[in-house]
């Protein structure tokens, strides 16, 4: 029988490809029409880049991503707070991408469609609801577009990967309601502009009432010398703003922000120059979900978004979505397409993912920027002045535990899937 996925994003994919490694048939069943690339940059840490590496994906990742190699931290006027290497510059032994969303959920589907073929990743294949048969589980589908029936499909197991607006979560915990908006709006866009700093850093600054975040995601300048700069405009809205909710992914007017970071131009970046020449920008709440005690029910589970909602803090979510998918295919591998399989990936996932989501709304690694600008609003010389270097220290490395990506614990850990020889797949499914 065949493993049933809801959802055809970066996790949903990433599962179905690690099922087929261990040869476990999956049919993936997305909403949308058509599954085409969209959004804006994002970042893959090492402990889930090693995953996509154990896909056979590193060709394409490297051929269309930019291997991060620092991350740092500056306050609203420009000056360093912390700095630290990624990927392999960190001692890793796999790279930090900076890349596309749009261009990793390519990757995976061109995989997907290549190893598991067209016919096992449909669309327009809405979940409507599911039931529980004498040996495995059976789902309806309906087109979201028409409101007609799409069919049924039996299968061993139904996966939820289908985000923060889960259709799956809603049944199972239908007076949860909408996610949870904290005041905090993002805008988001892709700029042509020249490369800052080493050309592979991202950085922060500001604090946690008014941030910007930026990275490269093109390897190579354009004909004009330019590459694709990445960039996040973030502010904390007074209690009183009333934003436009009902629009939850629109086109950002640049007016409406701009003016709160027409100061930030360093000698290293240009801010408002990043943001008055990207051609479209789109606005996003911040929002995330309260941590539930049970994603598993008999043979339906939740992962990624649908399980976990978190901010986009620390550069967790994809990252956590592909660890998912690994730890579920582990624990098909050992315990068959069961609920028990279902239960143990449970077990070792949501205590980890809750404290993150927890973790992340105190900021995460982020926070160092927050102490700066309490302790030091009109700025600093040096920033030890400021914040001791064990403070520093002390609120990287926690975040690296919190999340899984310590740099000797994650090198010396086995893989999470250990692939079967060929003759041991000969059976499977």
């Amino acid at each position: 029988m065949t493993v049933l996925i809801a959802g055809g994003g970066i996790g949903g994919l990433t599962l179905a490809l690690s099922l087929h490694q261990i040869g476990v048939p999956a049919k993936v069943f997305e909403s949308v029409a058509a599954l085409k690339p969209l959004g804006v940059g994002i970042n893959v840490l090492p402990h889930a880049v090693r995953e996509l590496i154990e896909l056979g994906l590193l060709d394409q990742l490297d051929a269309l991503g930019v291997r991060t190699s620092e991350l740092a931290y500056f306050s609203k006027h420009g000056k360093p707070i912390w700095s630290e290497a990624r990927g392999l510059e960190a001692g890793y032994k796999w790279p930090q991408f900076s890349i596309h969303r749009g261009t990793l959920h390519q990757i995976l589907l061109d995989a997907a469609i290549d190893r598991l073929g067209e016919e096992n990743i449909l669309t327009s294949h809405h979940l409507s609801g599911w039931s529980e048969t004498s040996d495995g589980i059976r789902a309806e589908f309906i087109d979201r577009a028409t409101g007609k029936s799409a069919g049924g499909c039996d299968g061993t197991l139904l996966i939820a990967a289908d985000g923060i607006h889960s259709a799956v979560r809603e049944k199972l915990y239908p007076q949860e309601g909408p996610p949870i908006w904290n005041g905090r709006i993002l805008w988001r866009g892709i700029t042509d502009a020249d490369a800052f700093l080493s050309g592979r850093t991202m950085i922060m600054a500001g604090h946690e009432v008014l941030k910007f975040v930026c990275y490269c995601i093109s390897k190579a300048p354009d004909a004009n010398g330019k590459f694709q700069i990445n960039w996040v405009a973030e502010r904390h809205m007074p209690p009183d703003w009333q934003w436009r909710r009902e629009d939850y992914n629109r086109t950002a007017r640049l007016d409406e922000f701009l003016p709160w970071f027409k100061d930030w131009k360093f000698d290293w970046l240009d801010v408002p120059g990043l943001i008055r020449d990207c051609p479209r920008a789109y606005e996003y709440p911040l929002v995330d979900r309260d941590p539930i005690s049970q994603w598993t029910f008999g043979r339906v589970t939740l992962m990624g978004d649908a399980a976990h909602p978190m901010y986009p803090i620390g550069s967790n979510g994809a990252s956590q979505a592909i660890l998912d998918a690994r730890v579920i295919t582990r624990e098909i591998l050992a315990h068959g397409e069961t609920g028990a399989a279902l239960l143990a990936y449970e077990a070792e996932r949501r205590p980890a993912t809750t404290e993150l989501v927890m973790l992340n709304r105190r900021n995460g690694p982020e926070q160092v920027m927050q102490l700066v600008e309490e302790r030091a609003p009109d700025g600093f010389d040096v920033v030890t002045d400021v914040l001791s270097l064990q403070e520093l220290q002390d609120i990287a490395a926690n975040y690296k535990r919190v999340a899984g990506f310590q740099v000797e614990a994650l090198n010396a850990k086995p893989p999470i899937v250990q692939v079967p020889a060929p003759s041991q797949l000969a059976g499977a499914g």
